[in-house]
């Protein structure tokens, strides 16, 4: 008898882990984390919604839970989808407090604000910036090449599997490393990666421009037929495609120089409108003047 009670009391207590089926739940979780964004503490009310499955897991006791929901209801705000390497990160931190970890809320907070600001930094120019206006210049091209409601599905395809892929692979880097992956943030490469996605972006818009942004002058045909009986062939075309070219170009950098002055895109996009209607009814602009 003292032997059997010996034995239960040097035991040592079963490890809590999440499960498969926590990890999926989270994931799942993490695309509604700005479906409660506010002005007040932003992002805290979805992250603690997406931590709730681990909370539920690790923590038996309901005080426990409480009390661990509250430390994640303070002020979160990072790119939403890299918002899954700070949640695979804090699960790591969470599951090491549950099973005794020297780990406690200060830590916890302290990792996710050190790491909200970089990957916000780097995931709106990346994300926002980058990826999804690539995909949806292609997915236009298609539009106007003839395929139709193809371009559109590819988008949606295209963007999701791309954002869902790697929120699941950050959601589990995060985990399986730890805090050790704030040390990658001291490398210097996530400037690297901000700058070549900043020089990319600025390089497909100035694809985007060349490729559908069109300003067609009706005096440039004429002019342009001038030229060619004086000059030849090549200069004709020269010049007509030349004064194409610079007057998208300028079109471009008005609607920049507007929406760096807080002016709505929508009162942008009717003032294009009003342009092109009010150009060609006075004989200034073709009928090809805007063709996006």
């Amino acid at each position: 008898m003292v032997k059997q009670i010996h034995d239960q009391s040097s035991r040592k207590p079963r490890k809590v882990e999440l499960r498969p089926s926590d990890f999926i739940s989270i994931f799942w979780r993490s695309s509604f984390e700005q479906a409660s964004w506010n002005y007040e503490r932003m992002q805290n009310l979805g992250f603690a919604y997406i931590m709730s499955p681990a909370i539920k897991r690790l923590y038996p006791n309901k005080s426990d839970r409480i009390f661990a929901m509250k430390r994640h209801l303070l002020f979160f705000n990072t790119s939403p989808i890299m918002q899954s390497l700070v949640t695979g990160v804090v699960l790591s931190m969470e599951e090491q407090r549950a099973n005794g970890g020297d780990v406690d809320d200060t830590e916890i907070n302290a990792v996710k604000t050190a790491m909200m600001g970089p990957l916000g930094g780097i995931g709106d120019p990346l994300w926002s910036g980058t990826v999804r206006p690539v995909l949806s210049a292609f997915a236009a091209s298609l539009v106007i090449g003839g395929f139709g409601i193809y371009g559109p599905i590819l988008f949606f395809v295209a963007w999701n599997c791309a954002r869902l892929l790697f929120r699941y692979e950050a959601q589990k880097i995060g985990y399986q490393n730890g805090t050790d992956i704030i040390n990658f943030f001291n490398t210097g490469i996530l400037k690297t990666v901000t700058k070549a996605t900043s020089i990319f972006g600025m390089f497909m818009m100035g694809v985007i421009v060349a490729r559908w942004v069109k300003v067609n002058f009706s005096i440039t045909d004429q002019l342009a037929e001038q030229v060619t009986k004086l000059s030849g062939h090549f200069f004709g075309k020269l010049i007509g495609s030349g004064m194409t070219a610079i007057a998208a170009i300028g079109l471009t950098l008005i609607c920049i120089w507007l929406i760096r002055r807080q002016i709505s895109p929508i009162w942008i996009i009717i003032g294009l409108f009003m342009i092109g209607i009010i150009g060609y009814a006075s004989g200034i602009l073709s009928i090809q003047a805007f063709l996006v």
